[in-house]
Order: structure tokens, then C-alpha cells, then sequence
């Protein structure tokens, strides 16, 4: 007579172990994902509230969590002063042609090396990687900008800049992931290369196109190296080089007030100015974001599935 053994405790005790095991790791992951997110966010949150607050307020306090007075004087201000909407205008125009003539110049390099029957297709993508891997350097860069005639324009900060080699492959590996017979059957009724980029390729490849464009996009609205090399005029400034007159040499000249007007406007300092302006220039590509953020990871994750 056999005894029957009941091991249900026994293979129930490692699957319980296994599930508080994974638990506390996914809890602890999240806590340290918050909490870098709470100290990433928090230096932008003060900043947001000191623009808000009265300049004493801002003067006396180490961390804002919250408005001190709350007051639009410091925004108020700082757009009074034609520099800075003009510096606006600047920044905007750079970001919208820039991020478009990015995306054409780089949507037409990354169709036919997405091809396979391209002549040379290796060959040109090692000449290619030669550029991501080794750059010229800052003389070089700035002795052929100014050979071009470029220096002091608003095109010396687009035209260096028409072609990411990273954005370039992503965007390859995109296309090359693209089914092959819809693009043969385009052919076979007759459709020409630039048909099939502009009226198949790139309405099929809109999460890559997206991601690519918010990537060029914000590069163009940061841009800052470029305008200190290149733009000479003040009034050619983007919008960082004011911010960075602004909130590290203090000089109110820049957005067309003189230190004196701002001594003399109680309502107002260079604590509360600095903080206004960063909060106008990260402002747009903030609100930009949402409408794009449901492209970003799908359009990277494709993009880098071959390579």
C-alpha cells in the first residue's frame, strides 16, 4: 500500500518566492525611476515658480515649490523688449525650414540605400560611416562656412546641418523594413523613384518621419554653437544666444532694456528675468512633444530592428 505525498506546498513555495521576488524588483525599479524623475524635474519646477513670485519671495527662498505672490511681471517684462520676440522669430524660422529641408535632404539619402539593387550601395554607406565616425573639427567647419559666403546668415545654422548620419541609418533601416511588393507593384504600374518616396514610402514611414522630425526639431531650437561661431549681429541671434546674454552675463541690452530699467521696476530682478526666459524658450518644444510623443518610441524601435 502506497502513502500518496502531497507536494503542492513544495512546488507552490518557489512560484511565491519567484512572484515576491519580481515584485519588489518592479518596485524598486519604479521608486528609483520616480525619484530621478521627481530630482530631474524639480530644478525646472523652481524655475517655473521663481518666474511666478515676486523678486523678494524668490531672493529669500532655496526651493520654490509654489508661486510666492503670483505675479506675470517678470513675462510682462521680458516681452516688452523687441530682442526677444525677434529672437523668437529667428529660432522658429530656423526650426521650421531647417527641420524641413532635414527631413527631405534626408528621407531622399535614406530611400535608394534602402534599396539592395542600388550600385555601390555599400560603398557609399561606408563613405557614409567614415563622416559619423570622424568629424572635421571647429576650423575646418567655420573656414567652410565662410568660404560659402554663410557667415552672419541665418542659413549658416541649416545648411552644415541638412544630414544626421544617425538619423540617416535609422531612417534606412526603416525603409528596408518596408514590404518590398508594394513598392515592386508601384513600379510595375509604371511609377517613377520620386513617386514612390513621396506618395508610398514616406505616408507608410510617418512614426519614423515623426521621430526624426522631433529629433531635427529640437536640435534646431537648441541651437547655440553654431550662433556664436557664425551670427555676428545681435539681431541675428536664436533665441539661446539671447538666453545665454541674458542669464549668464545678466545684460538686459539684449532684449532692449538697460539694467536701470529693471533697478527702477521694483516688480522685476535678474532673478526672476533669468528664470522668465528659460521657461519662454523651453516652453514651445514642451507643447510640441505631446503631439508626437505616440511616433517617438515605435519610430525608433523600427528604425533599429536592422542595421
Amino acid at each position: 500500500m502506497s502513502a500518496h505525498i502531497d507536494t503542492t506546498d513544495y512546488e507552490e513555495q518557489p512560484l511565491r518566492s519567484r512572484w515576491h521576488s519580481n515584485r519588489l524588483a518592479e518596485t524598486t525599479i519604479y521608486g528609483v525611476l520616480l525619484l530621478l524623475g521627481i530630482i530631474s524635474l524639480l530644478p525646472i519646477w523652481h524655475t517655473v515658480n521663481a518666474s511666478l513670485s515676486r523678486p523678494e519671495k524668490v531672493a529669500q527662498a532655496v526651493l520654490l515649490l509654489w508661486p510666492q505672490d503670483f505675479t506675470l511681471d517678470s513675462y510682462i517684462f521680458i516681452f516688452k523688449g523687441e530682442a526677444l520676440i525677434r529672437s523668437f522669430g529667428v529660432t522658429v524660422f530656423i526650426t521650421v525650414v531647417g527641420t524641413a529641408l532635414n527631413l527631405l535632404v534626408t528621407s531622399a539619402a535614406a530611400y535608394p540605400l534602402s534599396r539592395r539593387d542600388l550600385p555601390g550601395r555599400q560603398f557609399i554607406m561606408l563613405f557614409i560611416m567614415v563622416t559619423f565616425v570622424f568629424s572635421a573639427g571647429i576650423v575646418p567647419g567655420f573656414i567652410l562656412v565662410r568660404s560659402l559666403g554663410l557667415i552672419n546668415s541665418l542659413w549658416a545654422m541649416i545648411w552644415p546641418t541638412l544630414v544626421n548620419v544617425f538619423y540617416l541609418i535609422l531612417l534606412r533601416n526603416f525603409f528596408e523594413n518596408l514590404p518590398d511588393a508594394v513598392i515592386e507593384s508601384a513600379r510595375m504600374d509604371g511609377s517613377s523613384e520620386l513617386r514612390i518616396l513621396f506618395q508610398i514610402v514616406i505616408p507608410m514611414s510617418l512614426p519614423a518621419i515623426a521621430t526624426m522630425g522631433l529629433f531635427y526639431a529640437v536640435s534646431h531650437w537648441n541651437e547655440f554653437f553654431r550662433g556664436i561661431f557664425y551670427i555676428y549681429d545681435p539681431a541675428k541671434w536664436p533665441l539661446q544666444v539671447l538666453l545665454r546674454s541674458v542669464v549668464i552675463q545678466a545684460n538686459l541690452n539684449e532684449i532692449g532694456f538697460s539694467n536701470q530699467d529693471m533697478y527702477g521696476n521694483a516688480q522685476v530682478s535678474q532673478l526672476t528675468i533669468r528664470a522668465a526666459t528659460v521657461i519662454a524658450a523651453i516652453v514651445p518644444m514642451a507643447l510640441l512633444y505631446p503631439f508626437v510623443q505616440r511616433y517617438f518610441v515605435q519610430g525608433i524601435v523600427l528604425g533599429a530592428e536592422k542595421g
